[in-house]
């Protein structure tokens, strides 16, 4: 099934060698009819030399992809910008980070001082889809497409590039990031999991395919609010993500996870002044304004988690859905 994306979003693909970037990159391109930016990496001359001798040849393979990618950059993925869709699989920072792996002393300054220059000339995505896994995840899916030049693969090269990503994205702020743990997935093979990324895709670039908007979407039309008894976890999370632009509510996803814990701290006081006052009267009866200010402290939590999975690009509804899925399928005891 072929759809479109309702804006010229620009998006890459990221994360360490064999996690599945060019894949997932051909697949969403034709889920949605986009252009196709693939990492010209077959070209670098010295890259099986480099992985027989990393320390002989780094240099040499980290300034060809530089240089490779700051033209196709350019050449090819500005003149699409703000006129069509384009997926790519690798972004222009990712160069710094394996250089920085590579290359040391007088090859380092050189490196870093050119690639400062070409990196103000590189455009920002709308969004970058980081997929995660583990070392042996990596190794493993390194293995099975079997490229002659990766026959030999050091594990530790690649356990260190791993935990590079992760220490790059940890403080990455430049664009908006969707990571995604690919380590119980196999969006080739199983539909439900490709699903699931286009899903947590849609909802991070609060795309129409999966949850239409809702007409004129505000917190009230007319004096009547949108929401009312029976809305679905999607409409809600839509709900929050108006009422925070229309109130320019703080949208920094550690800022409301303490927040929220807050919240949880005033609804454990209700239930313990709760518990105290039933131990008095043994009765378990809720008096109705009892339930009303229990109530409230749960809304409070509850839009709070509708919050934070709208920063962390989750469709709450779904995240659910799977969690519970696999539960009812764990043996408990």
């Amino acid at each position: 099934m072929t759809e479109q994306l309702s804006q010229p979003w620009y998006i890459v693909i990221e994360g360490a060698i064999g996690v599945g970037k060019t894949t997932l990159a051909r697949m969403l391109r034709e889920r949605f009819h986009t252009h196709l930016i693939l990492e010209i990496f077959e070209e670098n001359p010295f890259l099986a030399r480099f992985y027989e001798s990393r320390e002989r040849y780094a240099f040499q393979t980290q300034m060809f992809f530089l240089l490779s990618r700051y033209r196709q950059q350019q050449q090819r993925v500005r003149p699409l910008l703000g006129r069509e869709a384009v997926i790519a699989d690798y972004m222009f920072a990712k160069d710094r980070l394996f250089a920085r792996l590579n290359l040391s002393g007088d090859e380092w300054n050189i490196y870093e001082q050119l690639h400062n220059a070409l990196t103000e000339q590189i455009p920002l995505p709308d969004l970058i889809i980081y997929l995660q896994a583990d070392t042996d995840t990596l190794m493993s899916r390194i293995a099975q497409r079997d490229r002659p030049y990766e026959r030999n693969m050091d594990r530790g090269y690649i356990d260190a590039l791993r935990r590079a990503y992760e220490e790059f994205f940890a403080g990455f702020r430049a664009a908006p990031v969707l990571p995604i743990d690919t380590n119980p997935l196999n969006f080739v093979a199983n539909p439900a999991d490709f699903r699931f990324i286009v899903e947590r895709l849609c909802t991070a670039l609060r795309e129409g395919v999966h949850q239409p908007s809702l007409p004129s979407m505000s917190p009230t039309v007319g004096g009547e609010s949108l929401l009312r008894a029976g809305s679905p976890l999607p409409d809600l999370q839509r709900f929050h993500i108006e009422l925070d632009r229309l109130k320019g509510f703080d949208t920094d996803i550690f800022f409301n996870y303490i927040c929220l814990c807050e919240e949880i701290g005033e609804l454990g006081s209700e239930l313990a002044d709760l518990w105290r006052r039933r131990r008095r009267t043994e009765t378990t009866a809720l008096f109705p304004q009892e339930a009303d200010r229990i109530g409230e402290e749960l809304a409070d939590c509850m839009a709070y988690l509708l919050k934070i999975a709208n920063y962390a690009g989750i469709d709450l509804e779904e995240a659910y859905l799977q969690k519970m899925h696999r539960n009812r399928e764990r043996r408990w005891g």
